[in-house]
Formats: structure tokens, C-alpha cells, sequence
């Protein structure tokens, strides 16, 4: 017997799962499914991040980026205090480390003070230092309400709620066809014991991160833009060498290579991380090096956006790989911030897989971008600080979602 639903979301991150719950919020008796093609949600970047509550201080001032970073972080810990779900406000350092960085500091400088970033302030030498006493630079900005958070764990109780309140999340359910009928969508899936599924849906929501590009082409609705995967390792401190970093030290943005590049970040478990790097990811889902799906690897380094990427930012690109592959390399970068940290206090650690939207001309989607079609709303591009942002991005996608689907 085919199932029938108002609303499906196809993803269970934690913007999929952010957006189911505010729709159930604003619509309860919704008919509402999540398809998550993994055992269990929040198992790709949901669960792959460094865990960090950003308070804005990146983003294009009027972007969706800044104006949902800033919203979302204030949902978010509003949730988590509700939920009992610990974070912390340990604060961020954005350290210039010489004169040759001051011109870049001022320019991000303007741009978080026009996002409005709570509390921040410049410190010089002496203030950098009572606040990171093991921390390089001559100058900073600090971000007091910058925080970190266990962003798994967000995730995992958005669906309880989803669940508390009448929705269903379906695991183990891969999407594999997307087809349009007079009445609303007939949605195909493959469950990972191989058995073909159909749903009837009147609409949809995707949130589908490393394939959301992919499940946009199922609707006709493919675009110009590919997701392009990039792996990020961090490595670890050991236990004796965390008090080397109180909070978050960053590096100031670097605008010849479109990634913060290597940082320390305090967990809100007690470790300290170091890094990521920036590598192409030899498969979407390619967490470790000898991760390789010949087929995707090769979609990448076919699409002509990526090229044009690579050969602009060839030289630095080749850096970031010598640092994957060769650790003196990368310590030497973590020792340029906290100059104290040893080779016999870093430990190789997780890695992540940043979802990337890549335009043909070889310049990457940097903000979130979200397209529409007469009976699906697709979530094209949601790097970080998404997990930050998800309960503003899902209210964002409901309020258009019930306009635009009529579901009031």
C-alpha cells in the first residue's frame, strides 16, 4: 500500500531535520516524512563538524549567511537550554599574526561590525594574550559569544521532537527517483534491504547536503551549480597539551584560498582540535584518504568549474595537500598561532567532508542558496555555519514552504 504524505523532506542533517520540526510547529496535523538514506540522521556534516556556534563574523553583511547565522545561534541556544543539551560561550580570537595581515584584520573588522557580532571588540598584544596566554599575533578580534556546542546531539533531539509530535523519520531509505504527477510527487526509494518503495507526496523539501545536487537533477530542477567535496583532517591535542588553547583561535581570512584555513578549537567535550586542512575529497562520502569512488572523483575533476578552481588556486591548493600528507608540515602551520604546541602533543584525528555548490566559472557558492520549483523547495548550497543557522534556515524554508505550497 503506497503512503501518502503532505510534505516529504529528503535529508536527515540537521538543516532536514531543522525544517521538518519548524513546519510541524507551524503546522502540527501535517502528513510529514523525513527519508534519510543512512541507518540513523545527522551522520554526514551533522555530525562531522568541529562543533562551533558562530556569531557572524565571516559573512557578506545582508546575506543569508549573516542574518541566519546570527538568528540561528540565538534559536539554537534557546533549544539546547530548554533540552539540557550543554554548550558553552568560550569565545574566539581572530588573530593578525604581522603588519602584512592588518589590511585583511580592518576589512573583516568592518564586516562583523556591520553583522552586528554581539560584544566584539579589538584587543591588542597584552588583552590577546590574558585571553589566550599561549596564542601568537599582535592583534585580535574577539568574539566573546562565540561558543560550541555538540552539534550531533542538536540534531538527534530535533527528531525526537519531530517524532514527540506526530512526524516520521524514515532511515535506511535512499532516494532514487523524484517524478511529478498532476496531484504532487511520487518519491522512489531504495531501503538498505534492497526493496523498492513508493511514496505520495503533495510537495517537497530537499536537504540533501553531499547529494543535493543530485537529488535537484531527479526533478528536472538541475542547475548550473555541482557540489564538489572537500575533506578536512583535524589533528588532536593530547591531554597535556590542551591548556594551550582556552577557546577558538583563528586565523584572519586568507582571500586567496576560499577556506578560514588552520585554527584550534576547543570542544565542548574537553578536546582541543587543530585544523582542517582543505583537500578534494576522493568521494563524497570520503572521510579517509584511501577513501576513493572512481566515478565521483572523476564527475569532479571533469566539471569544468573545478578546473577553473584548481588552476587559480594552484599553488595553494598544492599546500594544503603537502600538510594532508606530510605532518612537520602541518604542525608548522599550528606553531605559527600557538607556537608552544610540540610534535609529541598532536594526534591525527576525524575528518569532515564540506558539501561545496560550485558554479562552471569556478567561483564557489558562498552563500546559502535555495531554489524553488512548483512542488519542491531544494536546499542547493549549506556550508558552515548551517548547523549554526538550522533553526533559522528551517524557518526560513517552512514560512516559503507554506506560502508557496499553501499549506496555511
Amino acid at each position: 500500500m503506497t503512503e501518502r504524505y503532505d510534505v516529504v523532506v529528503v535529508g536527515g542533517g540537521i538543516v532536514g531535520l531543522a525544517t521538518s520540526l519548524q513546519l510541524l510547529r507551524r503546522r502540527p496535523d501535517l502528513r510529514l516524512a523525513v527519508l534519510e538514506k543512512e541507518a540513523e540522521v545527522a551522520t554526514h556534516q551533522s555530525g562531522h563538524n568541529s562543533g562551533v556556534l558562530h556569531a557572524g563574523l565571516y559573512y557578506v553583511p545582508g546575506s543569508l549567511k549573516a542574518r541566519l547565522c546570527r538568528e540561528g545561534k540565538a534559536e539554537v541556544e534557546r533549544f539546547a537550554e530548554e533540552r539540557g543539551i550543554p554548550f558553552e560561550r568560550c569565545g574566539k580570537l581572530v588573530v593578525a599574526l604581522d603588519e602584512g595581515e592588518l589590511g585583511r584584520f580592518e576589512t573583516l573588522k568592518a564586516r562583523a561590525i556591520a553583522n552586528q557580532v554581539e560584544g566584539l571588540r579589538e584587543v591588542g598584544p597584552q588583552e590577546l594574550r590574558e585571553i589566550e596566554p599561549h596564542a601568537a599575533g599582535i592583534k585580535a578580534l574577539y568574539s566573546p559569544g562565540t561558543g560550541i556546542i555538540d552539534f550531533r546531539r542538536v540534531a538527534l533531539a530535533y527528531a525526537d521532537e519531530i517524532r514527540a509530535v506526530g512526524g516520521t523519520i524514515l532511515t535506511g531509505q535512499r532516494v532514487t527517483a523524484i517524478t511529478e504527477r498532476p496531484a504532487g510527487l511520487l518519491v522512489t526509494t531504495t531501503g538498505s534491504d534492497g526493496v523498492e518503495r513508493d511514496l505520495v507526496a503533495r510537495d517537497a523539501i530537499t536537504a540533501a547536503g553531499l547529494q543535493s545536487d543530485r537529488v535537484a537533477a531527479m526533478t528536472g530542477d538541475e542547475g548550473s551549480d555541482r557540489i564538489v567535496p572537500f575533506r578536512g583532517d583535524y589533528y588532536t591535542l593530547t591531554p597535556d597539551a590542551r591548556h594551550l588553547c582556552r577557546g577558538l583561535i583563528y586565523p584572519v581570512p586568507d582571500p586567496s584560498f576560499p577556506f578560514l584555513g588552520v585554527h584550534f578549537t576547543k570542544r565542548i567535550d574537553g578536546e582541543v582540535w587543530a585544523g582542517p586542512n582543505a583537500v578534494l575529497a576522493f568521494a563524497r562520502q570520503g572521510y579517509r584518504r584511501s577513501d576513493v569512488n572512481v566515478r565521483e572523483l572523476l564527475a569532479a575533476l571533469s566539471f569544468r568549474g573545478f578546473q577553473r578552481l584548481a588552476a587559480k588556486y594552484l599553488r595553494t591548493g598544492l599546500g594544503e595537500m603537502w600538510r594532508d600528507f606530510w605532518q612537520p608540515a602541518f604542525l608548522a602551520e599550528m606553531q605559527r598561532y600557538v607556537p608552544e604546541v610540540r610534535a609529541d602533543q598532536i594526534v591525527f584525528g576525524p575528518s569532515g567532508v564540506r558539501a561545496q555548490a560550485l558554479g562552471r566559472d569556478g567561483k564557489m557558492v558562498d552563500d546559502f542558496s535555495l531554489g524553488e520549483s512548483r512542488h519542491v523547495i531544494h536546499v542547493r548550497n549549506a556550508p558552515s555555519p548551517a548547523a549554526t543557522a538550522s533553526l533559522a534556515i528551517g524557518r526560513e524554508l517552512a514560512d516559503r514552504a507554506i506560502s508557496r505550497f499553501e499549506l496555511a
